[in-house]
């Protein structure tokens, strides 16, 4: 019997990035901790979240903010992993190596 997989979004974006490693480079690492979403966005963003608390979301409308959701989650990942990366470059060198 196979172990069943999550192929979500989000689990499959997670194997593919594996944000727990702390692998890229400082430049790589610090380029996408620069990466933000801009002020239109941030604005429309909130315009649907309040949208969909007052009920009032098209289909059309939830779709955009399940787009944006994703895009943020995904981003969430990556700027972990730069962090972790960050982290590990400035880290002591083990001894015991």
């Amino acid at each position: 019997m196979s172990a069943t997989v999550t192929n979500s979004e989000a689990a499959i974006l997670s194997r593919l990035i594996i944000p727990a490693r702390g692998d890229l480079s400082a430049d790589a690492a610090r380029s996408i901790l620069n990466l933000h979403f801009d002020e239109q966005d941030r604005e429309r963003m909130h315009e649907l979240a309040r949208m969909r608390q007052e009920g009032a979301l098209s289909e059309d409308d939830e779709a955009e903010l399940d787009r944006y959701r994703h895009i943020g989650h995904f981003l969430e990942m990556i700027q972990s992993k730069a962090r972790l990366s960050l982290a590990a470059l400035s880290a002591p060198p083990d001894a015991s190596t």
